[in-house]
Formats: C-alpha cells, sequence, structure tokens
C-alpha cells in the first residue's frame, strides 16, 4: 500500500474487484452541524470498480460521543456486515451518516472499527483542499475528488451495472 493518493487521474473502472485498500495520508475531515467530527491523516482509501473512492477514518480521530448506532446493516461481499451509525450534535440528527465494519473479512483488518461517512448526509468533507462530492445514491457512499473519473455506479438506472 501507498502512504498516500496519487494526485494522477484514476478512472474507477481500472479499480479492481474484489476492492483494494490505500492508505492515504491526505488531510481528510468531516464537519457537520459547525463541528469537526472527523480530522485524520491517517485515512485508508477503499477502491472497488465502479464506485468513488470510500475514505475510511480510524475512530481515534472521530468524535465518537456524536455517533450512535443505528438500527440495521448491510452485508459486503467482500467485507463482511457493516454497522450504521446515526450523526448527532445537538437536535440535529443524520440518520445513518456513517457505517462501519466492526469485523470485517480478514483481508480488510485494516479498516476494522475505522468509519466512512456519507458525504450527502453531513455538511462537508474534505480531502487535502479540496472539498469532496457525494456519489450520487444512497447505497455507496463514494467521495468524488478532482482526480477520480466516472462514470460513476449509483445513479438511478446504474445500479445493475
Amino acid at each position: 500500500m501507498s502512504a498516500s493518493a496519487s494526485l494522477q487521474p484514476e478512472s474507477v473502472w481500472d479499480y479492481p474487484r474484489p476492492p483494494a485498500m490505500r492508505e492515504d495520508a491526505r488531510h481528510t475531515r468531516v464537519e457537520c452541524g459547525g463541528l469537526l467530527v472527523a480530522d485524520t491523516r491517517r485515512a485508508v482509501r477503499v477502491l472497488e470498480t465502479s464506485h468513488p473512492p470510500v475514505f475510511y477514518i480510524p475512530p481515534a480521530d472521530v468524535r465518537l460521543d456524536l455517533l450512535r448506532p443505528a438500527a440495521g446493516g448491510t452485508w459486503c461481499e467482500w467485507k463482511g456486515k457493516a454497522q450504521y451509525w446515526d450523526l448527532v450534535v445537538g437536535d440535529d440528527v443524520r440518520e445513518r451518516a456513517a457505517w462501519s465494519y466492526p469485523h470485517p473479512a480478514p483481508a480488510y483488518s485494516l479498516i476494522t472499527g475505522c468509519l466512512a461517512f456519507y458525504a450527502s448526509r453531513v455538511d462537508r468533507c474534505t480531502v487535502g483542499d479540496e472539498e469532496v462530492q457525494a456519489q450520487e445514491g444512497d447505497f455507496y457512499g463514494g467521495w468524488i475528488t478532482k482526480e477520480v473519473r466516472g462514470p460513476f455506479k449509483g445513479a438511478p438506472g446504474t445500479l445493475t451495472w
């Protein structure tokens, strides 16, 4: 794994299946309700065919006091069972704003307990100096930055790609 992500253009169609993981030392932040929810230089990017990268943030770099377990979960054929988290900032509750893999499959142990955030469910996410764009749709949660190129799975009509 590389110490940080390349700034060269990447096509998400060149990402592998099963997904790859890359450590990323760029300054990665999540903000919500005027608070800094996550702040790290130790993110892990998960790269999967047709999806913008998902940034997983170590729990030590997340305001865990702002998270509460959410109902339900999902299953990833590669990583295993995902747990979802509501983000609570005062009276502002962002349902299922984050997810994690408490016990991922062995090949994905690097993201054990790390949290990923839907950019569409928080106020702002940044990687380096760039504000990310949310991946369209509610399922995947990838972060679109200037170095990734689509088309991206997630928009209406793309779920069967």
